[in-house]
């Protein structure tokens, strides 16, 4: 593969292939194209997580793919089999960043970070790789940096450019990258959150980062942590969407098989535990001392011994029982629960749980783009929040459990009649 630098202290070397592509069987891992022979977690045959249905195609059967996790017995990244194409997943996105209080304070902490660390001004160019609907770059405008999103779905990019962000409507990767630099946006700071586990061709996509960042530029992404998953047993943060899952030891393989080093890392709780990692070119400087602990506190987690990653569908399973005790009680109870959040991670835990509209009644959603459609797979009627106080259920399931704090306080009014707040992860908790 050309642009890739195999003299990186690790076995794990980026192979020229294209990996991570196909069936359960015959499939390789995307990075390093060792077969896939040990599975992480099996959910079974699920729909596209964001394919929100309309009423009219609630008459036919919607298509549903293996939700089966892999981890590489080489590298150890967990990933999925790719069964959709990106065009199929991206192009018309339901998801729009600025719909999350705390995720557009998130965004606003981040610039403010950024600025005064890297002393980020109106000389430098700062690049957001699916950068949504401006939910950050905005906030870098707003101080008179020069910003360039690149977004691959139309519908979200028009209502960045609404905001005066200048976005390119493009999926990412080393030849985007080139055109971006032909056309004078090299980055100073190429930023990137919550894409990287979206992109079937890893190398590709790092390749590009790569080829974006000025010469001391700095990048910064940030991902769901594997080792949160696991230990929280996080199995709804897995769909379709996401193809890859990543520890620190594991990302930081792929990016120096494209010479680029990660000098720092943050842990975040956003999604339930993320890391930020900052890369640059690699120029042998020592990273800092944050990145030795986290490694070593992975590999004391098992991160590298196949046995952690067997024991975790038997832990993934519990919660399948757990929940559907819960729900089952209170529906022979005659208590009515009502789920918020139409989230992804809402409709892999549904699915694969086996919940419906006889132990759910509706799910709630502050995006007008997601009310009046349904979730896919269990067909739940997605509404306004304001419905809930209508019906004023006994108890509010949330799917989106990672925004549990920005929920419970908007929707506290619904303890005047006595409803409760539930988590489902890792285990049924019932909150007041």
């Amino acid at each position: 593969m050309a642009g890739v630098d195999r003299s990186f202290p690790t076995d794990a070397r980026a192979k020229p292939a294209h990996p991570g592509v196909g069936t359960a069987s015959g499939a390789s891992c995307r990075f390093c194209a060792e077969p896939l022979t040990q599975t992480f977690v099996d959910l079974g045959l699920s729909p596209l997580a964001n394919s929100l249905l309309d009423v009219q195609d609630l008459a036919s059967a919607e298509p549903r793919y293996p939700l089966h996790a892999y981890v590489c017995g080489e590298c150890f990244l967990v990933q999925l089999g790719e069964f959709a194409s990106p065009e199929d997943i991206f192009e018309e996105y339901v998801y729009f960043s600025s719909y999350s209080d705390s995720w557009v304070a998130h965004a606003k902490r981040y610039v403010e970070r950024m600025v005064e660390r890297f002393d980020v001004d109106g000389s430098s160019s700062v690049v957001e790789i699916a950068s949504n609907d401006g939910y950050l770059l905005q906030w870098f405008q707003e101080l008179g940096v020069p910003v360039l999103g690149v977004e691959p779905a139309q519908n979200v990019a028009v209502v960045a450019e609404e905001k005066g962000i200048p976005t390119v409507v493009r999926f990412f990767g080393r030849e985007t990258a080139e055109e971006l630099v032909g056309d004078g946006h090299r980055g100073d700071l190429v930023v990137a959150n919550n894409v990287l586990a979206h992109v079937p061709d890893l190398n590709d996509f790092v390749g590009g980062l790569q080829v974006l960042l000025a010469g001391d530029g700095v990048a910064t992404l940030e991902f769901p942590h594997l080792l949160r998953l696991i230990e929280e047993t996080e199995f709804d943060t897995i769909y379709h969407e996401h193809f890859s899952y990543f520890s620190l030891l594991t990302v930081e393989r792929v990016f120096a098989a494209h010479g680029l080093q990660i000098f720092d890392v943050e842990e975040l709780p956003t999604h339930g535990g993320s890391l930020r990692i900052y890369a640059r070119h690699a120029n042998g400087v020592e990273p800092e001392p944050a990145v030795e602990e986290l490694r070593e506190r992975e590999r004391g987690a098992g991160l590298e011994d196949p046995d952690t990653y067997a024991q975790f569908g038997d832990r993934v399973d519990e919660t399948k029982r757990s929940l559907r005790e819960f729900l089952e009680r209170a529906r022979n109870e005659g208590r009515s629960v009502i789920a918020y959040g139409a989230a992804a991670k809402g409709v892999t835990l549904l699915n694969y749980c086996d919940v419906g509209p006889d132990l759910v009644e509706y799910v709630v959603d502050r995006s007008p783009h997601k009310q009046g459609l349904y979730l896919p797979g269990v067909r739940l009627l997605i509404r306004a929040p304001e419905r809930v106080t209508e019906t004023k259920p006994d108890y509010l399931l949330l799917l989106a459990w990672n925004l549990k704090d920005e929920i419970v306080e908007q929707m506290a009014h619904v303890r005047e009649w006595g409803c409760r707040f539930v988590t489902p992860v890792p285990e049924v908790a019932v909150h007041d």
